[in-house]
């Protein structure tokens, strides 16, 4: 991913990259809701709040929505600022000097949508011609966490992995992953939505423990559909539980339709992990590539869903 700070633009709408992080478990997802706290409207209150006397409200556009619970270590956003609203940014503040630029905007942030601790901005760079975090992206990698009876089960961690009560096998939940790989219709493990496909490619699903004999998967698509990760993790428990397997794991997965033989997975466990762009050049073309596919029939969802 760029994370590179280009020279301030000075054109008159200037897009602006955040990097973000938060504690999913005090959030009702990430799309505004009215009358609910999510990640959006907190972050677009205070950005309303932080330009209130200088052109219009702000609003962002995200890499990949999360639904309730689901955590973020990686995720990104983009938001178009007048130039004025930049210039702002630079100016004087009351009682000595105090950070500029982007520096002011991610202070300002973490202290209005941040004051609770749960959401971070850790980063905000002028975007490089043609970005799009939603648009642009070419895959999302996502974190999951299982500690199981064989695992060291710190409790500090609790609320991001999730305790399993019996020992899993995990060679089988990592054969089981893998069986998935690759360009499939993995309608048999997402939420459908009216007029999108469910085709994915998988890039990337594997399980492995760590230090602490916590089980751990990663899963990289270019896109994932409607609870579509937390599916496939639970269709891996069930295999690693002995209750499926694992030759029978890719068997409905090929069937495209819903089933019963296995439960989704909790959402705690859950982390959106990072987002991967393009080089810089090749940033508008990804972005007008993506919206064709999603405006032609039988649509794509380019954000991953609300996993």
């Amino acid at each position: 991913m760029n994370q590179g700070n280009p020279v301030r633009q000075t054109r008159s709408v200037n897009r602006i990259r955040l990097d973000l992080a938060y504690d999913g478990g005090g959030f009702a997802g990430w799309a505004k809701q009215p009358g609910l706290r999510t990640v959006q409207g907190e972050l677009e209150t205070a950005l309303a709040t932080i330009f209130r006397k200088v052109g219009a409200a702000p609003t962002i556009t995200v890499a990949g929505r999360t639904d309730v619970g689901v955590h973020a270590t990686g995720q990104v956003v983009h938001v178009d600022l007048e130039a004025a609203q930049v210039a702002d940014l630079d100016r004087p503040r009351r009682g000595g000097p105090a950070p500029i630029g982007l520096t002011a905007l991610v202070r300002r942030l973490n202290g209005i949508a941040g004051a609770s601790g749960d959401v971070q901005v850790q980063r905000a760079t002028f975007a490089p011609p043609g970005f799009d975090a939603r648009f642009s992206a070419v895959w999302r990698r996502y974190e999951y966490r299982i500690a199981d009876a064989a695992a060291l089960r710190d409790p500090r961690r609790r609320g991001f992995e999730v305790w399993h009560p019996t020992a899993l096998d995990g060679d089988a939940m990592d054969e089981a992953a893998r069986s998935l790989l690759g360009l499939h219709d993995f309608a048999s493990f997402c939420r459908p939505r009216e007029g999108a496909t469910t085709i994915r490619t998988l890039q990337e699903f594997g399980w492995a423990r760590d230090a602490d004999g916590v089980l751990v998967a990663h899963a990289r698509a270019d896109a994932f559909c409607r609870s579509m990760v937390r599916a496939l993790v639970g269709a891996c428990v069930a295999a690693g539980d002995g209750r499926l397997a694992t030759r029978r794991v890719p068997e409905l997965r090929d069937a495209t339709a819903r089933t019963a033989e296995f439960a989704v997975a909790p959402a705690k466990g859950l982390t959106l992990a990072e987002v991967g762009y393009p080089a810089d050049d090749e940033l508008a073309a990804r972005a007008e590539q993506t919206r064709a596919r999603r405006d032609a029939p039988g649509s794509f969802d380019p954000d991953g869903g609300l996993d």
